[in-house]
């Protein structure tokens, strides 16, 4: 039975959570947030004190985590790309995977050739456009806060490319089922934000995977927050995981717990962990 706001977190109590990883966009932040709250770093402190790390698991680049987690950064893990990069506390590279090129190139190019969509390309720590129409650099570098380059040619991008993404200005609906029926089977196609659909070889469950590796811990020690369809592969192997309550219902079934905000489920945790 899944739990709501208020409830006793009934998975916490009887397993000793090692490891909060937490979704960003419509999880940490939500429609109508400016940027995160300081509440959220003290929990932070807090938990770290309590003996329980902090991931930051976004489909984000890393530079964009590190300056949005700037009272933190040097503290917290980083699942990056939805699991594609992943990074350490102390900013070391902890595994990256790479989209082959002969298909990178494919998937680039079909997205540039669909209307009224633009293609975003990550490398490790940048991302590279071809912007069709003027605004999407200032969307991308201003207002979500990547580090960008543009340039006029794919052959141009010099380095390995590890998601590729498409802005679909008119919905992600009018595009996804021809995206999912050319790379589905090779791919994660996944929803993960308004307007954008995203190519990854990773998942977050990987770059989480990753991680408990790193600290030597069980994914069962895990408690996870997310709210999008690639968020499923990190709560499907966490042993709490916890969806946002605007979720669609595809993504709500597969939550243990089913809460509004963030913090006040850490701040619970970090009661009933200290009475455990």
């Amino acid at each position: 039975m899944r739990k709501l706001d208020g409830a006793p977190l009934t998975g916490a109590a009887n397993k000793k959570i090692k490891l909060v990883a937490c979704d960003i966009d419509g999880t940490l932040l939500q429609k109508g947030d400016t940027g995160l709250r300081p509440s959220l770093f003290a929990l932070i402190h807090e938990l770290q004190r309590k003996g329980v790390a902090f991931c930051a698991a976004s489909g984000r680049q890393y530079t964009c985590l590190l300056r949005m987690f700037a009272p933190v950064a040097g503290e917290i893990y980083y699942i990056c790309e939805n699991g594609a990069a992943v990074f350490d506390q102390r900013q070391q590279l902890l595994s990256k995977t790479v989209i082959p090129q002969q298909d990178a190139m494919a998937i680039s190019r079909q997205i540039l050739e669909a209307q009224r969509c633009e293609v975003l390309i990550s490398g490790e720590r940048t991302c590279y456009i071809l912007p069709k129409e003027p605004d999407f650099l200032p969307l991308m570098r201003d207002q979500t806060g990547n580090d960008t380059t543009v340039v006029s040619s794919l052959s141009q991008i010099p380095e390995p490319m590890i998601k590729i993404s498409a802005f679909c200005r008119d919905g992600v609906e009018a595009w996804l089922p021809e995206f999912e029926q050319r790379w589905g089977k090779q791919y994660r196609v996944a929803v993960s934000g308004e307007g954008w659909i995203d190519f990854t070889l990773a998942d977050k469950g990987a770059g989480l995977e990753v991680i408990c590796r790193q600290l030597q811990i069980s994914p069962q020690e895990v408690m996870a927050f997310g709210d999008n369809f690639n968020d499923i592969q990190m709560l499907r192997m966490a042993g709490v995981p916890c969806v946002m309550a605007h979720a669609h219902e595809q993504v709500r079934r597969y939550g243990q717990r089913i809460c509004s905000r963030v913090e006040p489920e850490l701040e619970r945790l970090l009661r009933e962990q200290q009475l455990s």
